[in-house]
Formats: C-alpha cells, structure tokens, sequence
C-alpha cells in the first residue's frame, strides 16, 4: 500500500499500547528491559507483539481499522527475511518495534520459523527453497542466524515465541507410509531424517536463549485426532525433542491449528452425541474422528504427551485467526435427529466441504481475539497466521521462494485421497502464499465471530 515504512512503525507503536491480554502494561519507555525469569505460560500477563506491515495492510481495507491493533506472528519463511527482503522489516527491526511496543510490561513476540530442507512435502503452495538435502544451510544460514539475534542481551526482555516447522513432523507419520496419502517427496524427508534432525536443532538452538519459548507444530484435530495417527505423532514429537542435542526443556508447549480452519468450539454437537443409535463418529464429517473441534484435540494432545515424557507444564496454542464461521450461514442450533449426517451438518460451524481443505477456504471468518490462558492447558488462543496472508496461488505463479502451485488451491479442483476427493473449497484469484489477498481479509470480516463492531 501506499504508507512507508516509517508511518506504519509511527502509527502503530500508538496502537498496540491498547492491546493486552491480560495485565496492562506501564507507561511506555524506550529500550530494552531488564531479563524476567522464565514462566511457566509466557502469554500471561503480557500484552503481544503487533506487526506494524501487517497492521498496515488491515487498516487499508475498508473496515479493517477494527482489527488492525490485534497481534499476529511473524513469519521467516526463506533466509532472506532475517535481514529483510522486498523492502520489508528483517528480525531485528521487528524485535527493536516490539522494544518500543512494550514499554516497562512484558511483551510477546511470535515468530513462526518455517524453512526446512524440503518443506511442506505434502502441499505445493508452500514449499521452500532449501532442497531436501540442504540441512546445513538450514542450519548455518538460517537458524543460527535467529539465534544469534534472538540472544542479543538487548532482547532479553521480551518474551519470543517460536512456532516451529508447521506440517513437517506431522508429514512424516501421515504422508509418508505408504497409503494413499502419501507422497514421494515426504517418503524422502522420511528417508533422509531431515525434518527431524532440522526440528531438534532448532529446538536446541533456540530453546538454549532463556527468554525464547518453543511450540512444536502439532496439526489440527482433522489431520491427526484419529488414535492411529495422534498416539505415533506424540511419539514422533517426543523422538526429536530428544535427540540430535534437542530436550524436553527445549519444549514450552504445542502449537495447533496453524494457518488452518478447525472450530475451537463445536458449539451445537459433541463427539459424544449419537443419533437414533448411531455415534455421530460414524457421520461423514467425523469419519471416526476422536474429536470434532481443536481445543479438545489440544487438550487430549497436551495429556498424551506429558505422558510420553513431556514435563507437566507444557501448554498450547490454538490459531483462531480464520476459525470464526460467522456470517449468515452460522447454524444457531443443532442439526435434525433424522440422520447422524443431517445431525452433524446442521450442527457444524466449520462449513467447509471437508475437513482437509486447507487453502484460502470460501466462507471462513476471524475466530476469538487473542486471548491468554482461555482454557485448561491452553497457554493462548492466538493470531499465528495474519488474516488477509494468502495460503496460495490459484493458479501457477512464477517465483523466486521455491512455492508451487497446489490444486487444492484452485476453486475448480475436485480433490485428492486427503480431502476424500471433495472439491477444495478454495476463494478465486489469489496470490502467492503470504502474499496480501483483498477479498480474503474482507471476507474474514465479514464472517468474523464473534461479530467485529
């Protein structure tokens, strides 16, 4: 859009001194503060980092003003975003704003850190430019570069979370074994060890800088609530978090739901409910699924892996950014008793046409505002992926970030074997992923719930 960089740092360091989550922060002062001690949910009490280019890029559109202060993460998708790349701010312009931001409070910083060797093996619209055997790039020039900034003593102040490699952990239990989901290019990361090797680095690395708390990506209830697949997976986390150098105390917690669609809440329908005799499991939707909403999947995935080994106070975080489901086809109530898929479909607020529709999903709303300790177990509910990012192009877009063209992405596709072969469900005419998608953003105000004002 048409601010400079200066204006959208000056207008939005008078912004985010309204948003907290918990405990208001004091007066605002420049500089560093001194260390706090780690603690056990680094959201409580703190208000949370506000991205100044995103914030911008809200405030253009029309209404986006009532949305433009809240706190989204930042993501460092290819190495050239360290430093700054196409005239965006690079990590430490980012933590010396979030400086400023804080004042004499406690502030969060949310950083996604998303560029492994071979990335996203199962989705075309965010692969990346490291090849799958190109670990010790990933390493010298990618994460220990964030480590090296992130443990300047001028930021040991803030409290920075780090969401870890989303999909890469859960790529390899599910599409990496031979059915047919998957795909050639996990079965290599599979192979190789890469992904895992790459997570446990950068758990160790960053998890080293006492004031940096580590969410491990966990998937969504619609990938991986199934016990076939939730069992190996805390498995998988617990076998990374413990080895190459990595440790359990590398891990704060799990993130879920990450630049996805999931409810938090099913409002109108449980797992539990049955139907003239019938386990609503057994409707088309669920599919056997154990869970029908990400908060009881977080909670079940925070239980199972304190006890595969994970210490006892770890928490999650669930993405509410895009899992509102407002707008006029809300149901307001349960579906009909007349059949367990009647029952479910009247009842669900997520009106997708599958639960494995993942990119730039048609008639999709902003969920909760970010919100410390909501729940038990539950560190945040939070804005991980910035409302208005694109998930990915329409159609093939050519590119210098190593992205793709996924068809699940184009509103005319009609599926694959991880979608159940349903049409994708996919917004017409959007740009490459992170990039800014108009009708998208204004589209998630729309169907906002709860409703904006």
């Amino acid at each position: 859009m048409s601010r400079s960089r200066t204006a959208m740092l000056a207008a939005l360091t008078l912004a985010a001194g309204s948003m907290t989550l918990a405990l208001a922060a004091g007066p605002a002062s420049a500089g560093p503060a001194a260390p706090t001690a780690r603690v056990d949910n680094p959201y409580v009490g703190a208000t949370m980092y506000v991205n100044p280019e995103w914030s911008a890029l809200a405030a253009s559109e029309p209404g986006g003003d009532r949305v433009a202060d809240q706190p989204t993460a930042v993501w460092l998708d290819r190495i050239a975003t360290i430093e700054g790349v196409d005239g965006k701010m690079g990590l430490r312009e980012h933590l010396d704003e979030a400086l400023q931001q804080k004042g004499s409070g406690e502030l969060v910083v949310q950083l996604v850190i998303y560029d492994l060797p071979g990335r996203d093996c199962a989705a075309l619209a965010s692969n990346g430019e490291l090849g799958p055997d190109e670990l010790d790039r990933y390493k010298s020039e990618y994460i220990d570069p964030i480590a090296d900034i992130l443990s300047d003593s001028k930021y040991e102040g803030l409290r920075i979370v780090t969401v870890i490699e989303p999909d890469s952990l859960p790529n390899l239990v599910t599409n990496a074994g031979g059915t047919d989901t998957t795909t050639e290019a996990c079965t290599t990361m599979k192979a190789n060890g890469n992904y895992e090797k790459g997570v446990s680095y950068a758990l160790s690395k960053l998890g080293a800088i006492p004031n940096v708390y580590n969410y491990i990506d966990a998937a969504h209830h619609g990938w991986l609530g199934w016990d076939t697949n939730l069992g190996p997976s805390v498995q998988e986390f617990y076998k990374v978090a413990t080895s190459n150098g990595a440790s359990v105390d590398d891990v704060a917690g799990f993130a879920v739901n990450t630049a996805n669609y999931s409810p938090t809440v099913e409002p109108y329908f449980t797992v539990s409910d049955t139907v003239n005799g019938q386990t609503v499991r057994q409707s088309k939707w669920v599919d056997w699924n154990q869970y029908v909403d990400e908060q009881s999947y977080a909670q079940a995935l925070r239980n199972e892996a304190v006890a595969a080994g994970f210490n006892s106070d770890i928490g999650v975080i669930i993405d509410t950014s895009r899992n509102g489901w407002g707008g006029s086809d809300r149901p307001s109530g349960p579906g009909p008793q007349t059949s367990v898929d009647a029952y479910v479909d009247g009842s669900r607020i997520d009106r997708r046409v599958h639960v494995g529709n993942w990119c730039n999903q048609s008639g999709a709303g902003l969920g909760e505002r970010p919100t410390a300790a909501p729940a038990s177990g539950i560190d945040a509910y939070t804005w991980i992926k910035p409302p208005g990012e694109s998930d990915g192009n329409s159609a093939p877009v050519d590119n210098d970030e190593g992205k793709g063209f996924d068809q699940m992405c184009d509103p005319s596709y009609q599926g694959n074997a991880r979608n159940g072969y349903n049409p994708s469900g996919a917004l017409p005419d959007a740009p490459l992923s992170g990039q800014w998608f108009s009708a998208q953003f204004r589209e998630l105000m729309q169907n906002a719930y709860p409703p904006l004002s």
